[in-house]
């Protein structure tokens, strides 16, 4: 590498290496995974120079691209984290035995249900259901939007409801 290229490599670092670690901090919410970003991000600038005609813009794309692959791959373990709606009963206490048979037949109804749904629906419907989480504390927790959230409830509640209703008929 040349002095004139790596001088233009070491001020693109120096500036350009706060913003972009703010960058990827918000897009990944987590400082040890924007730093391995942020340093792979250099690299791979560094590696493709010869190739490059705008190095920051290089710099950020691939910033971003490789944040946009952690949260996908981390999503499904975020969802694994929610748990499931096992520890959630129908079941009232103080009634009658067959009360709390029927209660824990509802229960283990609604759980497979519940089961049924495909992983973001289901984590949605969890977190409100059974966490009482409100639509925006749902969307910031998920990453998605409001919008995204109604919809996966409204797909929930639908599908839940057509489940019972078929197990009953």
């Amino acid at each position: 590498m040349t002095n004139s290229a790596m001088d233009a490599f070491s001020k693109l670092f120096i500036e350009s290496q706060d913003a972009l670690r703010r960058y990827v901090r918000r897009l990944v919410r987590s400082k040890t995974m924007a730093e391995d970003i942020v340093q792979e991000s250099f690299a791979r600038t560094l590696e493709q120079k010869e190739h490059v005609h705008t190095p920051r813009a290089f710099l950020f794309s691939i910033a971003r691209n490789l944040a946009f692959d952690v949260r996908r791959h981390s999503r499904p373990s975020q969802f694994d984290e929610l748990g499931d709606s096992s520890s959630a009963d129908v079941v009232l206490p103080g009634g009658p035995p067959e009360a709390a048979l029927l209660g824990t037949e509802r229960s283990q109804l609604l759980k497979d249900a519940v089961s049924r749904l495909p992983p973001q629906c289901r984590a949605v419907f969890v977190l409100r259901a059974f966490h009482g989480c409100s639509h925006k504390e749902i969307a910031q927790r998920l990453n998605i939007s409001p919008k995204t959230v109604e919809n996966h409830l409204a797909r929930a509640v639908r599908d839940t409801h057509g489940y019972i209703k078929r197990r009953y008929r």
